[in-house]
């Protein structure tokens, strides 16, 4: 059977698997139930495993039998669930309150696992070892940071020449791949602001120094200075997503606060953007007689895919699936993935999976991170099918001229 024939006929397992994790979500670094399950999926399969000691990660080592086995290729996939609370209304929503998997990692679980099954009935075929990393936080905790500190790279010994990565999309068409060469996801970071007043009775505004009417002012500004100091074409960022302020509608309160997330392309537009952000914030705050504590974090690097990685990818899909099943995509976009540390060590792709249910048009669906994000689950014997057929292969050289594998 070739491998998507194999793939497909495994799909139903797949299919179940992923809706035990869907309905079982576990949210941040650990997620120890999680883990659990897929060491099971993974049993009886012949593969060298690592647990994780920082996190609950799985890496686990498809050895080839070739005896003039080249560089590893890595193969990734996150675990972690979102912080929120489903509302899809599908059997197997999620049961846990607060946590949902909103962002189709129990797809890509299950994707790596089908492609471990598929790999380890072919290691003879590898031209090198094969690196799984399945991998918990990545929703904002960094998990491919601690994986990378405890060895990753190093987990076949040599270190991997390529690196590969699906991720579904809820609102893109259904079985649509899609990557692009060069910078593909943003850098993040996040600003923590503090507008610090003097409180007082809601009837004397006169007598206190009101946080809160600088605390909008700030969020307006911030808006305004991003479309004002920065070029259109140099794509930045500021969304504020949290604000608080305030225990009764009578109380001028001491302090209002907000925090924004922010994303750049570069090193050098996130810096500029922070130095702009304190500029605003403290310009507002003195306008307004107050004081502004400003805490800023960063958070994880542009994810930059090889062009010569790319446009392998772009082939392989056209091989398995047909050149219309694959569409490069025209502009990065504007979310983050801890993947972009593996990718600056490692060459490689992200990858994107779209999984719009059907019969319902990709511009209306909910997209990742909506409690009502619903990813249909037909795909996934494709995607394990595409990252076997990416380790199989040898792919180009880089666009430096040094060999992938």
């Amino acid at each position: 059977m070739t491998v998507l024939e194999d793939a497909r006929e495994i799909q139903p397992d797949l299919v179940r698997l992923r809706r035990e994790l869907h309905a079982d979500p576990e949210v941040g670094l650990l997620v120890p139930r999680t883990r659990e399950r897929v060491l099971s999926a993974l049993d009886g399969l012949d593969l060298e495993v690592t647990l994780g000691k920082a996190l609950t990660s799985v890496t686990a080592v498809v050895r080839t039998r070739r005896p003039d086995a080249v560089a590893p290729v890595l193969l990734r996939a996150d675990l972690d669930a979102l912080p929120l609370t489903e509302d899809t209304g599908l059997d197997y929503a999620s049961r846990t309150p607060g946590a949902a998997h909103a962002c189709g990692h129990d797809l890509h679980a299950a994707m790596l696992i089908g492609a471990a099954r598929l790999l380890a009935a072919r290691r003879h075929r590898l031209p090198g070892d094969v690196i799984l990393m399945f991998q918990p936080g990545e929703e904002g905790h960094d998990g491919a940071r601690l994986m990378l500190r405890e060895g990753l790279l190093d987990a076949a010994g040599d270190r991997p020449a390529a690196a590969y990565a699906l991720h579904a999309a809820s609102s893109a068409p259904l079985g649509r791949f899609g990557a692009r060469s060069g910078p593909a996801l943003a850098a993040s970071g996040t600003v923590e602001v503090v507008l610090r007043g003097s409180g007082g009775h809601g009837a004397w505004p006169h007598a206190a120094r009101d946080p809160i009417p600088a605390l909008g002012a700030t969020i307006g500004a911030l808006q305004t200075m991003v479309t004002r100091r920065f070029d259109a074409l140099e794509p930045v960022l500021v969304s504020v997503g949290q604000v608080r302020a305030g225990t009764a509608p009578n109380i001028i309160p001491e302090t209002a606060q907000l925090a924004a997330t922010l994303r750049a392309f570069s090193d050098t537009a996130h810096r500029r953007l922070v130095a702009e952000i304190e500029r605003v914030v403290h310009g507002v705050a003195a306008a307004h007689g107050v004081q502004a504590e400003i805490t800023h974090s960063q958070g994880y690097p542009v994810t930059v895919n090889d062009p010569a990685a790319a446009g392998f990818v772009a082939d392989v899909c056209a091989d398995l699936f047909g050149a219309e099943r694959y569409a490069a995509a025209e502009r990065p976009a504007l979310v983050s993935d801890d993947i972009g540390r593996v990718l600056a060590e490692v060459p490689g792709v992200m990858v994107s999976l779209g999984t719009c249910p059907p019969g319902l048009d990709p511009r209306d669906a909910a997209p990742n991170h909506s409690p009502r994000a619903v990813f249909d689950d037909s795909v996934i014997a494709d995607g394990a099918a595409l990252l076997t057929e990416l380790a199989l292969r040898t792919p180009p050289k880089t666009t430096e001229g040094r060999p992938l594998i």
